[in-house]
């Protein structure tokens, strides 16, 4: 079993900023694309950002470009999601997750094989 664990989650009003992070207890990191995705409230869960495997290659979903960077440092295996000029829309419960097609996380597809638990980012307007 693959252990994601997710921190950096809070409360924040908007404008306001908060860097996520995410720590992959994976030997080799350095294979595999890694992706953050959401869940607001009553609603689906969506992909936020991807980052490929080499730190190369970054997807940005249209809610988050501009405001939200995606990075990994593979030496601490993780991953990181800096997000800015936060609006209350963005709050939800942030997941990581990765899978082992790496172009499942690059396109953000719904149906990963391995997730985290999750952190929570409540905006406050």
């Amino acid at each position: 079993q693959l252990e994601i664990v997710e921190s950096g989650g809070g409360l924040v009003h908007a404008g306001g900023s908060l860097r996520l992070s995410c720590t992959i207890d994976l030997f080799r990191i350095n294979l595999y694309s890694v992706g953050w995705y959401r869940q607001a409230p009553g609603k689906e869960r969506e992909g936020v950002a991807s980052i490929s495997h080499n730190g190369e290659i970054t997807n940005y979903a249209d809610s988050a470009k501009g405001r939200f960077t995606i990075s990994r440092d593979d030496a601490k295996k993780t991953v990181y999601l800096q997000m800015s000029s936060l609006k209350p829309e963005d709050t939800g419960i942030y997941y990581c997750a990765t899978d082992r097609l790496n172009y499942r996380v690059e396109q953000l597809l719904p149906d990963l094989n391995f997730w985290g638990q999750g952190t929570q980012v409540t905006v406050a307007s």
